[in-house]
């Protein structure tokens, strides 16, 4: 196996980058309680039905994807923040270990989150709801002793599909020499017993799980007082086996069948459909895995090469890896070199892509603009056409109506003038010439009497006067005597 800084310079380059590059390829979803058994990772059971007894409603079923396809399914437990199992197929050992980036399910803490896939934690902190609530996190692991151990091991996988087993809703609490104990035991069981004994690989199921303890860490997540393998090779000479290994003793790995694992886990449990021919009579493969899993408990290598080949194989993979490392590192520049291009040559096409659409969509935009708004005018000048020539017409009905009104009034009018008025107004001019002798005599006896009075009044002024002066000349004027 290389060394770490092999490992990083093999795996992180590329597949990190091509993260950076699409960032969508890890995905994971909480499936619903309306789907039937994991969705689309039914794939990972025999006969598409998954495991049945495990009731609880603190049990969570997790389709496992990357890179748009299932890679594992996982039943999670809430209660316990650990996975009960994860349901998987082998693909072929891995090259080389990936680089770790672990991820964690947002749905499992927040049910109305809107995000159906794995998120990297440090990016949701502090904007994810409860988090933390129902599942683990890294920061449950830091300083606690225990490590993240995976149900489904990244050393069973191939290139990408490494990438989704690191999420921790695969992991559980073990001492990192367990763990590597563990991962190393079930390594050598499927390649070097399994496998060999399954007509094809693709028939080969397994289950990787872990029974809870009342043990927590940071009295949080369950510690496994066991974990257990149950494989079945669903084919037509099919066999099913169980592999149990007690956390208190990390050289025990005990074989048993799966009935008798199932009655171990859970009361009523059925792990695999129709039993996975447990019922098959012929225990010849039985015999020949039983043997293979006792040798590989004992320590023993098995295979058809001895120690002297194994040792010389390694020694020659050893020259040829010294020969061929500065090919290796000058191909792995080049890779590297090619990713950034083609993502930078992406990112151009992004940025001009971007801004033809902008630019279209501008255009488009202002086209439609213009035509709803020509449209809006014309339809407005169509509607208001008909109450145009309808308000005319009701003007002159209108006008019409008010001139048969006032001619109505004249002649109602008319009628209501009173007949002997319109007799007097007729004899008018007939009585006033008859008249005009009447006044002129009148006239004329006026004059005459006014002249008679001014005579009148003239006399008697005269006679006044007179009367006076012959009054005032008797008192004053003195009398003479008789003689004279």
């Amino acid at each position: 196996m290389d060394g770490p800084g092999e490992r990083t310079v093999k795996m992180s380059a590329l597949c990190l980058l091509c993260l950076s590059l699409f960032p969508s390829f890890s995905l994971g979803r909480v499936v619903g309680k309306d789907e039937a058994g994991f969705a689309e990772c039914n794939v990972f059971f025999p006969g598409r039905v998954p495991p049945e007894g495990f009731t609880e409603p603190f049990h969570v079923k997790i389709c496992q994807q990357y890179n748009g396809e299932p890679r594992f399914a996982t039943l999670y437990s809430t209660k316990d923040k650990i996975p009960l199992y994860s349901a998987f197929k082998y693909t072929g050992a891995a090259r080389s270990e990936a680089d770790e980036s672990w991820l964690l399910e947002p749905q499992i803490d927040d049910p109305e989150n809107d995000q159906h896939e794995m998120v990297i934690e440090a990016d949701v902190v502090g904007s994810l709801a409860n988090l933390g609530a129902n599942q683990a996190l890294t920061s449950d692991y830091v300083g606690s002793g225990y490590e993240r151990g995976l149900l489904d091991p990244s050393l069973l996988k191939e290139e990408d599909f490494q990438m989704a087993t690191y999420t921790l809703t695969n992991a559980v609490p073990l001492r990192p020499s367990l763990s590597k104990t563990w991962h190393s035991d079930i390594g050598r069981v499927v390649e070097q017993a399994l496998i060999p004994h399954c007509s094809k690989k693709d028939q080969l199921y397994l289950l990787a799980g872990a029974i809870p303890s009342s043990v927590r860490v940071k009295g949080k997540v369950s510690v496994p007082e066991t974990l257990w393998l149950a494989a079945c090779c669903d084919a037509p000479e099919g066999w099913s086996l169980g592999l149990v290994k007690k956390v208190s003793d990390e050289s025990s790995l005990a074989d048993l069948t799966v009935g008798e694992l199932e009655k171990q886990l859970l009361a009523g449990l059925d792990l695999f459909k129709g039993n996975c021919g447990e019922d098959n009579d012929s225990n010849e493969k039985m015999e020949a895995i039983l043997q293979a899993v006792s040798r590989i408990r004992s320590g023993e290598q098995v295979g058809a090469n001895d120690k002297e080949e194994a040792k010389d194989s390694g020694l020659v993979r050893k020259v040829v890896g010294i020969i061929a490392t500065p090919f290796i590192k000058l191909l792995e520049l080049l890779i590297y070199l090619l990713v950034e291009l083609v993502k930078y040559m992406f990112y151009f096409l992004w940025l001009v892509i971007k801004r033809v659409g902008s630019t279209l969509l501008d255009g488009v935009y202002s086209l439609w603009n213009g035509t709803v708004s020509y449209l809006k005018a014309i339809s407005m000048v169509l509607i208001s056409i008909p109450y145009d020539v309808g308000r005319v017409i009701t003007n002159i009905f209108l006008g019409f109506l008010g001139i048969i009104q006032d001619v109505a009034v004249i002649t109602y009018r008319i009628l209501r003038i009173p007949m002997g008025f319109v007799l007097h107004l007729a004899s008018f001019p007939y009585y006033s010439i008859c008249a005009i002798p009447s006044v002129v005599k009148d006239m004329a006896t006026g004059i005459g009497g006014t002249f008679s009075l001014a005579i009148d009044a003239t006399a008697s002024i005269l006679h006044g006067f007179y009367y006076v002066a012959s009054h005032i000349a008797k008192r004053f004027v003195p009398k003479g005597s008789s003689g004279d």
